[in-house]
């Protein structure tokens, strides 16, 4: 007779990790998904009924077990039960404002070198989403600052962060300080100094004298923008400005397979264009990175250029 496998501690609560091992519990919120793929996220509550169109479940009947199950409705409907990650979470919770998708949180995580232990200043907190995974990598002992312009944005992105991470009522992450405020304003006037600062806003630009002001030398700046002209004038006013390396752009883009048997090609669907992100290194006070060696294109600052311009590049430059 085989043994009933060993049941895993819990995940000690002071690590603010925002996972729990072990039997579902009630408070817990699960993640349910359908034969079609539709997902259902809900607390879990004792004596409530989980309701869809393929009739009800107990929430008692879920409670208790392991998570990685199958779970059958009152009208013969079977559900995967799991956990919600957090990469799952933040796509389906509720919204002020757009989120981060996981895809670019991941990147700015590991290209902003986000640490444990970092002090990271966030600008446009939204719905919360990229806070969630800033104050995971951080930990327990670092710190997050979220400046916050609009209550309602504010006010969300608490629900979230609070929700994701368990926070006892009238408590939040340890790590966690939210500012309703212009962090252009608000940052110089609080003092703070940061390792990193995460630009989240429509105007990151009117943001680089207070972050150049307020990080650490060898501190990273990580600009979050949406458009091809934001990408342009944030890049050069970073240029311009003088105090930080040449800025480096990208974007990251996720294409999932069908993969049954012989039949190997791309889905049908795929994460494209969401965000460009910009990342600079912040100089030593007084120091000034190496001009750069290679040539703008030809025509790049042109008659036709209206924006931030390098030192260096004649306004009459112009295509021959």
């Amino acid at each position: 007779m085989s043994e009933s496998p060993e049941v895993a501690p819990d995940v000690p609560a002071e690590a603010w990790s925002g996972v729990h091992r072990g039997p579902l519990r009630p408070g817990e919120w699960i993640r349910l998904v359908d034969q079609k793929g539709r997902r259902h996220n809900f607390e879990l509550v004792p004596g409530k009924r989980f309701f869809s169109n393929r009739g009800h479940i107990e929430h008692d009947e879920l409670i208790g077990r392991e998570e990685g199950f199958t779970v059958t409705s009152s009208a013969g409907g079977e559900y995967l039960c799991f956990r919600p990650l957090l990469s799952e979470f933040v796509v389906s919770m509720p919204r002020g404002a757009a989120v981060v998708y996981p895809k670019d949180a991941a990147q700015i995580v590991a290209l902003a070198d986000i640490f444990p232990g970092a002090h990271v200043v966030e600008a446009g907190v939204g719905s919360g989403a990229l806070t969630c995974s800033l104050l995971r990598a951080v930990g327990p002992y670092g710190r997050v600052s979220s400046y916050e312009r609009r209550e309602e944005f504010a006010e969300v992105a608490r629900k979230n962060v609070h929700q994701f991470f368990g926070a006892p009522e009238g408590e939040t992450h340890p790590a966690w300080q939210l500012t309703l405020g212009d962090l252009a304003e608000a940052l110089p006037a609080s003092g703070e100094r940061a390792d990193r600062v995460i630009l989240d806003m429509l105007a990151p630009w009117d943001c680089l004298d207070a972050t150049a002001d307020a990080l650490r030398p060898g501190g990273i700046v990580c600009a979050y923008v949406a458009t091809t002209t934001q990408l342009s004038k944030f890049v050069e006013t970073v240029r311009v400005h003088g105090g930080f390396t040449e800025p480096q752009a990208w974007e990251s883009l996720v294409r999932d397979w069908h993969v049954e048997g012989l039949a190997v090609r791309p889905g049908h669907k795929m994460i494209g264009h969401t965000a460009f992100l910009v990342t600079a290194r912040r100089m030593a006070p007084g120091q000034k990175p190496p001009l750069k060696k290679r040539r703008p294109a030809p025509g790049a600052y042109g008659p036709d250029y209206t924006g931030p311009r390098p030192a260096g590049i004649p306004v009459d430059e112009v295509a021959e």
